[in-house]
């Protein structure tokens, strides 16, 4: 036997076989034989009728199918063996000739685990920008607490105005005739906000509780009712109720409202000393986000099509869960867009192909730098995933499995690596103050909506390396 393996695009290989023909004839013999074992010949015992019987039984196409798949099966394992190929998919066969006293040629085409040609990863010259808090992001913190605390007052005494609480009941007709949608007893708005028709509220502006007016407007060209788009309507308004925003004095006591506070300033300076930490956070974050860009942007490899189709089913079930949280069904939510599964999975692609390549380049980082996860840490993890997902077996059943051992690991060596760039920068510039992850803000392999997706949908991480072979179905598919 004979083989070639020649690299192909989209980090696939095609494997090229020439088989000597005593190997079709000792095929079609086993073929045969498994063929008269499960077919009833009269006149012979299972497995006993000679060829030409079996031949006149089943005909020549159906053992010449069977010998030629048992044959490529062993031709194809082998030759993985050999060159120690792990597919990422089943083969896709193309047979070049199959007779009887002929050689057997034909030729497999697989996707593989993609070859990354890493480039620099650590000389970039940019470094962590820690933002300044000063007393101005303090105030607003403070004024955001102000406005929570807020309460809705009546008003009697003035006419509305923009930021006012109003309840309007209002009727639309056009040529004297009400249309459907143009008419509520009570709707309740924030007026300055523009939530109805652009200009609609500058005609309930200066009108007081009890006060009514009409008016002519003209619906937005582009309105999302076709028949009321550029279309002109009168509207009769009544404002029913008014209220406004007063916002309680900041002071001690105001502190102590909203907290353990002992006073004002005891308020600022927890509120400060929170922004900080905030700020050294995202400081890291923003850093590690950067270093992962600028190694990938230095990093060379082909995508299989494979791994970037499962990324877009990863996407595609953590937008589910998106909508899920939202009480929205996906169902209904491609209805009101007017899209289609098709359209969604085209919107995902991009991402899904920038994503892959960040996993494929941080997990070469993590083998070159000689970056290991211990079983241990799996197992902790695998311990939170039992917590966490306690009423969902089928997800605990995942990263219990090879298939999400390997998810674990090679999610915690990718996040170890970029911690680890992070800190070596840090310890080469001890100059720079430390910008620490928040305790509960450290990563890991099984709390993330990622990772409930990868679970959903039972997918291999496209940066597992050793655990990729275990996973993978050597199997060519069949083809003619």
């Amino acid at each position: 036997m004979s083989n070639t393996v020649t690299p192909a695009p989209n980090s696939s290989l095609k494997l090229r076989f020439e088989l000597p023909p005593d190997q079709l004839t000792t095929a079609i013999d086993e073929a045969v034989r498994h063929i008269s074992r499960r077919t009833r010949i009269a006149g012979f015992r299972p497995g006993k009728a000679p060829r030409p019987i079996v031949e006149r039984a089943v005909g020549m196409p159906v053992i010449l199918d069977e010998a030629m798949d048992h044959l490529i099966q062993r031709a194809y394992r082998e030759a993985l063996v050999e060159h120690d190929i792990t597919p990422l998919t089943n083969a896709d066969i193309d047979v070049e000739q199959a007779e009887e006293g002929k050689p057997v040629i034909f030729s497999a085409s697989v996707q593989v685990r993609p070859e990354v040609q890493l480039g620099d990863y650590r000389g970039f010259n940019f470094k962590p920008e820690i933002d300044v808090i000063d007393d101005a992001k303090v105030d607003k913190v403070i004024e955001e607490l102000a406005d929570q605390h807020a309460t809705l007052v009546p008003v009697e005494d003035r006419g509305a105005r923009a930021g006012d609480y109003a309840v309007i009941g209002y009727t639309g007709t056009r040529d004297g005739v009400a249309f459907d949608g143009g008419s509520t007893e009570r709707m309740p708005l924030i007026l300055g906000q523009e939530r109805l028709i652009p200009g609609f509220e500058a005609n309930v502006m200066g009108l007081k509780p009890g006060e009514s007016t009409e008016f002519d407007i003209t619906f937005p060209a582009d309105y999302g009712e076709a028949e009321l788009a550029g279309q002109v309507a009168h509207f009769a308004v009544d404002l029913k109720e008014l209220r406004e925003k007063v916002l309680p004095p900041v002071d001690d006591e105001f502190a102590r409202s909203v907290g353990a506070f002992e006073d004002l300033a005891n308020l600022r300076t927890e509120i400060r000393a929170r922004l900080e930490r905030n700020a050294l956070d995202k400081a890291r974050h923003d850093f590690s986000d950067r270093i992962i860009e600028y190694a990938v942007a230095n990093a060379t490899l082909e995508l299989p099509d494979v791994l970037v189709d499962q990324e877009v089913e990863v996407m595609h079930d953590e937008f589910r869960g998106s909508l899920a949280r939202q009480g929205i069904t996906e169902e209904a939510y491609l209805k009101v867009v007017e899209k289609t599964e098709a359209d969604l999975h085209a919107e995902f692609r991009p991402n899904a192909e920038k994503r892959v390549k960040v996993l494929m380049v941080l997990s070469k980082i993590a083998e070159v730098d000689g970056v290991e996860i211990s079983d241990a840490d799996i197992e902790a993890e695998i311990a939170q995933a039992r917590t966490r997902y306690a009423n969902d077996r089928k997800t605990v059943a995942y990263f219990e499995s090879p298939r999400g051992r390997g998810f674990i690991r090679s999610t915690l060596r990718r996040s170890r690596v970029v911690e680890r760039l992070v800190d070596g920068w840090l310890a080469a510039h001890p100059e720079h103050p430390p910008i620490p992850h928040l305790e509960d803000d450290a990563p890991g392999g099984v709390a993330s909506s990622a990772a409930e997706a990868n679970a959903a949908i039972d997918a291999t991480d496209p940066g597992v390396v050793e655990e990729a072979g275990a996973e993978a179905d050597a199997s060519p598919a069949a083809a003619g």
